[in-house]
């Protein structure tokens, strides 16, 4: 049972005041407090266990892969015979790729260097910090940030022939100028109207990473040039 509630009086020292209930308190309550529904999780448990969960999955899917398919490996290197082409491993055929377009110094420490920088430093940069879409009623400055931006990247790549990259870019400008005003068009134009900046430059990047190391893996001959795929060994 929850004890009686308690009667407070004040007793005034006025002759004339009258005594007169202030208020009527049960010991047992407490202050409300304002409740609010947090925007945040946790790391640990609602991020950490579904990393978890993924890392089993790719590890289970990799031990499959490795009984069904052999490993290619070539036989020991002998350091008189030189093969051609000389391929890194898959996971650095894209800068081998830029080789071809640029100088060492820029393919191999300049462009890498931007992309680390710029990965670290786009967090901390005040754009879509609700996670909106990317257009907005009206966009003018946007639309024309975004238009010289992607000629200055088309030219400057174009300039070297690197079109592996030039190309994606214009591709993705053009995708994401469909997607202005397209909140009410047709299925792919709102949903492309959903896409936020950071994820249009996601997957810019990764679009084109994933065309270099493909250019490199599997169109890359002799000399280093372009070659079929099924037209000989690569």
């Amino acid at each position: 049972m929850s004890p009686s509630p308690e009667l407070h009086v004040v007793e005034s020292t006025d002759p004339l005041a009258v005594p007169r209930r202030v208020a009527l308190v049960r010991p047992d309550t407490r202050p409300a407090v304002r409740r609010s529904d947090e925007r945040y999780v946790m790391t640990f448990p609602h991020l950490i266990v579904r990393e978890v969960i993924l890392f089993q999955v790719v590890v289970i899917a990799l031990s499959l892969a490795a009984f069904v398919f052999d490993a290619p490996l070539e036989g020991i290197a002998n350091p008189i015979e030189t093969p051609n082409p000389a391929k890194a491993p898959w996971y650095f055929l894209g800068l081998q790729e830029l080789l071809h377009y640029f100088p060492p110094i820029v393919a191999g420490v300049l462009l890498p260097g931007l992309v680390v920088l710029s990965l670290a430093v786009i967090p901390y940069a005040r754009i879509n910090l609700t996670a909106g879409p990317l257009w907005s009623p009206g966009g003018r400055r946007l639309a024309l940030a975004l238009a010289a931006v992607t000629a200055a990247l088309f030219i400057l790549f174009g300039a070297f022939g690197c079109w592996p990259i030039a190309v994606p870019t214009l591709l993705t400008a053009g995708a994401m100028f469909a997607a202005r005003g397209g909140a009410e068009g047709g299925r792919l134009r709102r949903a492309l109207a959903r896409v936020t900046l950071p994820e249009w430059i996601m997957t810019w990047f990764v679009v084109i990473a994933t065309l270099l190391t493909v250019i490199g893996t599997f169109f890359r001959g002799p000399g280093w040039t372009l070659v079929w795929p099924w037209s000989g060994p690569i």
